[in-house]
């Protein structure tokens, strides 16, 4: 187990300790509410469980990754990458793990990529190609080879970063992504 798993398993330790709930019992307490989006269902639990941001965050984001019984599950990682872009998902998960490890913030899944927010979006991870998964990166004065890609001004993000492999998940992107954590408070 890594040291990201360890710190997650750690922290769901502790909300169902400070909550005297399972996840099971959480998660059954989210799909009674009807409420659909991730930030709703975030701020109920900080509402009415009294839970912390990021610890809110936690528990959604894992009832929205939870296999149902049949099976299907309803990650929404899985219509993002299916077909032709389905062995992008590594990469993605790759990035994530990274990035999990930062502190608290939002994971927004939109139709074809996942929004990362915390006062603001910092960075955007989804499949650019049916061979590239892209990073959008929302930071100012990042540096590095020709790989990161500066962009337009107005658009969604100021830099993109597109990998085709595991190896490209480095220490130099990872940074990036750090700094756009960092910037957005």
């Amino acid at each position: 187990m890594n040291v990201v798993d360890k710190a997650l398993q750690t922290q769901i330790a502790n909300i169902q300790e400070r909550s005297g709930k399972t996840l099971a019992e959480l998660y059954t307490l989210l799909e009674s509410t009807g409420l659909e989006k991730h930030g709703q269902l975030r701020d109920y639990l900080k509402k009415e469980m009294g839970m912390g941001h990021g610890d809110a965050n936690t528990v959604v984001t894992l009832f929205r990754q939870r296999g149902d019984s049949d099976g299907a599950g309803d990650n929404p990682l899985d219509s993002i990458y299916t077909g032709a872009k389905e062995h992008l998902r590594p990469l993605h998960e790759g990035i994530m793990k990274h990035v999990r490890g930062f502190g608290d913030f939002e994971e927004a899944p939109k139709k074809a990529y996942v929004s990362l927010r915390r006062k603001k979006q910092f960075a955007m991870v989804g499949p650019a190609t049916k061979t590239q998964v892209e990073v959008g990166l929302n930071a100012k004065k990042l540096t590095g080879p020709d790989r990161l890609v500066e962009q337009k001004s107005g658009g969604m993000c100021q830099y993109k970063v597109r990998l085709s492999d595991a190896d490209a998940i480095d220490d130099e992107l990872i940074g990036w992504i750090r700094a756009a954590y960092d910037a957005a408070g």
